[in-house]
């Protein structure tokens, strides 16, 4: 039997997959380290982790897959990466790192994004970005040349993490088209590489590593490669994308009108579309989707994050006196849809993007101390975090998404009925359940450098599906609901 391998790395921990390359049915996940990754934090906002210890991590998780399924190097016939997207990765001439990652969560390069906002001008930065530059991989590039020259002169490439670590395989520099959108190097408008960015910035072209496609050869792995991480020299690694355009492909979602859904301690709405559109470039950041390619029609991934999600039931858990989540699902079925008009505002998570980065907090109304308890709380809670999602479909919509399905993993918050059912019927969609991983979907992936996506989505739908939700007929009680929390938020906003 062959196999892929597919790695996601994350902030937290390394995963590697295993899938059969004639089926794609998946063999086993392992992660790396059993506990969390740390982050060096040197000062408040800041966050960076060293390279070369995802490349750790990533060789022991494929020394653990080997030995846990008895599988060979010889057996391994290809490698598909996501990672965290939006990280730096700068290395000198010899291919070493020097300086640690800044990662996708450090707020460092806040300032130094918004003023070039201002002075390249916000219609430029939408028809040519999709987005403003913000604390994107390009701003970090200049936060490091403005603090840090000596180790800016001695830059040969920057890279992202996934970048990274198909070079520590390969000993080969290099990145994709999407990859460099999401760290905003590249231009829409003229299909290139934004030289007018680096310009303002005052960065070298030469920094740029050579463009592959995302499915395809993109390099081999070598002799110390093979060495380090026990797969065999030669082993292709045929695909790299971050985790969210990652995190949609797992779901079969390539197509305008498809529609990608996290739910966990935050959320992630992920929708496709052939419109270069940036209207809500403020609120909604646009990369190039994995299926991307100069010249033909556009698809773009449309990416709107709700910080305040689960983590808002996570905290009804543990102050609530309930025992598990399960218990609070319970005590939320019993309570009639919009929870006898009790609201919950769930945006306790800090700062909200798409609410301009306001930041709120988490606001219960109309609770009648005589009448509701714990029940109406724990309904409050998952319609006001479904009501969030559903607030953020609207956003997208007004800015050229046309919904045709929504697909999210079987985790978190899509494991609630209330939470599924609320938001299908709000947004007249079926939401396509599946039990799948952005390390199982990378593996996948690297069967797609023989352009079938056809036979991918089979074993995806094969495989993984779960259920499907669908929209209920009778959507009056959840409207009427929506329109109650949504007039508490915006009385909040207009404050």
């Amino acid at each position: 039997m062959n196999y892929y391998l597919g790695l996601d790395i994350g902030s937290s921990s390394i995963k590697a997959a295993l899938v059969e390359v004639e089926t794609g049915k998946s063999l086993g996940v392992v992660q790396e380290p059993k506990e969390e990754m740390g982050m060096f934090a040197q000062k408040n906002g800041w966050a960076e982790q060293k390279p070369n210890d995802w490349w750790l991590h990533i060789c022991n998780a494929i020394t653990a897959l080997k030995k846990q399924y008895n599988v060979s190097r010889t057996q391994i016939k290809g490698i598909g990466i996501s990672y965290q997207m939006h990280g730096l990765v700068l290395v000198d001439k010899k291919g070493n790192p020097l300086r640690k990652s800044i990662i996708w969560c450090d707020s460092r390069a806040v300032a130094i994004g918004n003023k070039a906002f201002a002075e390249i001008g916000e219609e430029k930065c939408a028809s040519h970005l999709l987005n403003s530059p913000a604390n994107f991989t390009a701003s970090k590039l200049k936060w490091v040349k403005e603090n840090e020259p000596e180790i800016y002169n001695q830059i040969y490439k920057f890279m992202l993490p996934g970048d990274y670590v198909a070079y520590k395989f390969s000993n080969t520099i290099n990145t994709t088209i999407s990859g460099l959108s999401e760290g905003i190097f590249w231009d829409f408008k003229n299909d290139t590489i934004a030289h007018f960015l680096l310009e303002h910035y005052g960065i070298d072209k030469n920094l740029v590593p050579d463009i592959v496609e995302t499915f395809g050869v993109q390099s081999l792995v070598d002799e110390k490669g093979e060495q380090e991480s026990g797969l065999a020299a030669g082993t292709p690694i045929y695909y790299r994308a971050g985790d969210q355009p990652n995190n949609a492909l797992s779901l079969n979602v390539f197509n305008p009108g498809e529609v990608a859904a996290t739910g966990g301690t935050s959320g992630v709405v992920y929708a496709v579309t052939d419109s270069l559109s940036a209207k809500e470039s403020s609120r909604v950041n646009n990369f190039a989707h994995v299926n991307y390619q100069k010249g033909a029609a556009a698809r773009i991934g449309k990416l709107l994050c709700i910080n305040g999600a689960g983590i808002q039931y996570r905290w009804l858990l543990n102050n609530l006196a309930v025992n598990s989540y399960e218990e609070m699902n319970n005590l939320a079925s019993e309570i009639p849809v919009g929870s006898d008009g009790v609201c919950l505002i769930p945006f306790g998570n800090g700062a909200e993007r798409m609410l301009n980065n306001k930041e709120i907090g988490t606001r219960i109304v109309n609770m009648n101390l005589n009448n509701h308890h714990k029940g109406h709380m724990c309904r409050a809670a998952l319609e006001g975090i479904a009501f969030s999602f559903v607030y953020g479909m609207e956003i997208m919509k007004s800015d050229g998404i046309q919904p045709t399905v929504m697909r999210a993993g079987n985790d978190n918050l899509f494991r609630s009925e209330i939470f599924a059912n609320t938001v299908a019927t709000l947004i007249e969609q079926e939401i396509e359940i599946y039990n799948t991983t952005g390390a199982i979907g990378a593996a996948r992936a690297a069967n797609l450098h023989k352009g079938d996506f056809e036979s991918f989505g089979k074993a995806i739908m094969d495989n993984d599906h779960v259920m499907t939700f669908m929209p209920f007929k009778d959507k009056k009680p959840y409207v009427e609901a929506y329109q109650n929390w949504k007039k508490e938020l915006e009385l909040i906003l207009n404050k």
